[in-house]
């Protein structure tokens, strides 16, 4: 069993930076696990932000690239997603999610350990 705890959400004006953290524990859980960031705004689906291999080889939404930046410590079992230059359009219930598969997928179907999510609003 994998268990995700998100932390990090708030409300920012837009321009601004917020730093997301998700902590993860379990003891099927393993470095090799590949992670990601997920979001979902008000009556919109699930949507990849970033994920983050073992490797690596990070892979970002368009949305985000030059904004939001993807980070693991694996020595602490935390996933970060650094945001900065927010818009009112990344506001929405943002997820870390996990798989033991090796990829760099977006697709929510690809991840199968979620966590509870932490809300990002993003105010003008």
């Amino acid at each position: 069993q994998v268990q995700l705890v998100e932390s990090g959400g708030g409300s920012v004006q837009a321009g601004g930076s917020q730093r997301l953290s998700c902590e993860i524990s379990g003891p099927s859980y393993s470095s090799r696990f590949t992670l990601a960031w997920f979001r979902q705004a008000p009556g919109k689906e699930r949507v990849g932000v970033a994920a983050i291999p073992t490797t690596g080889d990070t892979n970002y939404a368009d949305s985000v690239k030059g904004r939001f930046t993807i980070s693991r410590d694996n020595a602490r079992n935390t996933l970060y997603l650094q945001m900065n230059n927010l818009k009112p359009e990344d506001t929405a219930i943002y997820y870390c999610a996990a798989t033991s598969a090796w990829t760099n997928s977006l697709r929510t179907n690809v991840y199968n350990v979620w966590g509870q999510g932490t809300q990002v609003t993003v105010s003008t």
